[in-house]
């Protein structure tokens, strides 16, 4: 299955938004190489990022065979650490949809650390094809149903309200719900089975 062609635009449109409100935010977005706390936990991909993760280690294990390697590996540790309490199907990295499985979810490998994550340079291994969670952590950004905003906990450390509000990144989602329609498969997995295909 393909990336919808689509998904380059969703992708440069979200990293115009982030540079927008990294300007605006100066020295109150901490976000940097090497600081690696939001790569840590597990966390829901739609179907969208995970073809992109997926077309991203392609990529490397025909660039650079070692690398893509490495992360494999480290995917594969991750499952095998992780997948007797995955919340949902451990063979396949579909998640359960169940209120139990959304429950368990909730509590499941908090602080594992992710498997695209080099611990030795806190660099990103697929930077380039990120999910979009990533692609706009940092700044403040709307969740829920719109009214609350969030933004990473060592970032806008003494910030009022308005300066947090003036940096808001505006995140593409009904582009990203668009290009999801034209993925016939909408089940959500984890960064590590997504890596392993």
């Amino acid at each position: 299955m393909r990336l919808p062609t689509g998904d380059s635009l969703l992708v440069q449109i979200t990293s115009a938004a982030f540079a927008d409100a990294a300007e605006r935010a100066g020295a109150h977005l901490v976000c940097r190489q090497g600081c690696t706390q939001c790569c840590h936990g597990a966390f829901a991909l739609n179907s969208l990022d995970a073809l992109r993760l997926r077309a991203g280690i392609d990529i490397l294990r025909a660039t650079e065979p070692t690398l893509a390697a490495q992360i494999e590996g480290r995917a594969r540790a991750w499952v095998a650490e992780h997948g007797a309490e995955f919340p949902g199907d451990a063979e396949t990295g579909v998640l359960g949809d169940s209120n139990v499985d959304q429950e368990r979810f909730e509590d499941f490998a908090n602080e594992a650390a992710c498997p695209a994550l080099d611990h030795a340079t806190g660099r990103c291994d697929v930077y380039a094809w990120r999910p979009m969670i990533c692609r706009a952590f940092g700044p403040p950004v709307r969740v829920g149903d719109g009214d609350a905003m969030a933004h990473c906990e060592l970032c806008f450390t003494g910030a009022g309200a308005a300066e947090v509000l003036a940096c808001e990144m505006t995140v593409p989602h009904d582009l990203e719900a668009e290009l999801l329609e034209e993925i016939p498969m909408k089940e959500e997995t984890v960064v590590a089975y997504a890596l392993l295909g």
